[in-house]
């Protein structure tokens, strides 16, 4: 059998600590700690635990070139190699190792950047509840924060040289009124009440919809949006949670920006199960998961990459491009008199596993939402000019 090294691998040493009552009880610290190494590769759902034998075998072999087993079994003994191939840290051409081979050979298709890629990987959640983690930690309003970190660097750096330039203030337009009155949305009307068919019609149109396609060359069309995209590439996927709007049934769709057209995506959980992922998706916090629409922005890195192989900056865009869209989204809603939010504090893997999707594929780099406010405010809100609330009603 034939073999060689996956892909993309990072060797990370790591210190772990635990209790040790004798040593305490010899008047030491009461912990001991060990050295530990871990194997990340951004295939795999999680860091493997590796030793000192499985660096000296993994640091012989190349992601490339294949090489045969047999030696390898020689020198390193046939258990190790085998519990390699099994982490997926080795890859062979044997029947046996389809799986973690098309896996690999998946990932390389994408074409990231090493450091990237296992950025993306290293930094998904899975079943976090960041609220309640912060109302632990004291973490959950501005004071607890101050208290615990100290004093944050200035709001604005100042650089006061002489020849300052004065600079005129405009007369503001409805633009700058649009502009002032773009907020998150922490309020959302958890009654009954249905966001119109024709708002998110809108909403997609205007956010994710296609305004031009463009012949660039044979087999390569572009698009035209309403937000810049590096290459005008525009890899991002909209994928969205439906929750309350009239005429279209609470489930999982997937935003077709050519044909303008919401495709339905399986889904067996009920309303109840639905208002479960959304929370879930959003890590907890409930104040995102009333929105009347969520939208997981995903990106098809394979798009991007296509053209940006391998590339230190190409990761980077697609973050912009999520960021691009956000405040797409947010001026659309707050034209349409709806309340609008963004949050990276996503739990991607159970959004991937609820949307069929690839994390290094086409993995959520964001969740958007929209809807109808509430009428009362009852969780805070940052409106310093108070463009929404006009007065505090709670």
């Amino acid at each position: 059998m034939l073999v060689r090294r996956c892909h993309i691998l990072r060797l990370e040493p790591r210190e772990l600590a635990s209790f040790d009552l004798a040593g305490l009880l010899a008047g030491g610290t009461g912990v001991s700690s060990r050295m530990q190494w871990f194997a990340h590769a951004p295939h795999l759902d999680a860091a493997v635990e590796v030793d000192v034998g499985d660096i000296e075998l993994l640091g012989s072999l190349g992601p490339h070139d294949w090489t045969s087993a047999v030696p390898l079994r020689a020198r390193h003994g046939s258990t190790r190699v085998q519990r390699l191939l099994r982490a997926g840290l080795l890859v062979g051409r044997g029947k046996a190792w389809t799986q973690g081979r098309l896996a690999d050979e998946r990932l390389r298709e994408q074409h990231w950047h090493a450091s990237a890629a296992l950025l993306h990987a290293d930094s998904r959640w899975q079943g976090v509840d960041a609220v309640r983690e912060n109302a632990a930690t004291g973490l959950d309003h501005a004071a607890g924060v101050r208290e615990r970190f100290g004093a944050p660097p200035p709001a604005v750096r100042e650089r006061r040289q002489q020849g300052r330039i004065g600079l005129p203030r405009s007369r503001g337009g409805s633009f700058d009124e649009l502009l002032d009155a773009r907020s998150t949305c922490r309020n959302f009307d958890t009654s009954r009440r249905m966001l119109p068919r024709a708002a998110l019609a809108k909403m997609l149109e205007r956010v994710f919809g296609a305004r031009a396609r463009v012949p660039a060359a044979a087999e390569f069309e572009l698009l035209k949006k309403t937000s810049p995209s590096g290459g005008a590439l525009h890899p991002t996927d909209a994928y969205l949670i439906v929750r309350r709007v009239r005429g279209v049934a609470p489930g999982l769709y997937h935003y077709d920006p050519v044909a303008h057209a919401l495709d339905p995506m399986p889904w067996a959980g009920g309303e109840a199960g639905l208002a479960a992922l959304a929370r879930t998706a959003v890590a907890g916090q409930d104040y995102f998961a009333d929105a009347h629409v969520l939208v997981v922005l995903a990106p098809r890195f394979a798009r991007n990459f296509w053209k940006y192989r391998d590339h230190a900056k190409a990761y980077r865009v697609c973050i912009l491009d999520a960021g691009h869209l956000s405040q797409t989204l947010f001026l659309s809603a707050t034209e349409q008199g709806l309340g609008a939010f963004i949050t990276a504090a996503i739990n991607e893997v159970d959004i991937e596993q609820a949307f069929g999707l690839t994390g290094y594929v086409d993995g959520p780099l964001a969740v958007c939402g929209f809807g109808i406010r509430a009428g009362t405010m009852i969780t805070s809100e940052l409106d310093p000019n108070r463009k929404v609330w006009r007065t505090r009603s709670a």
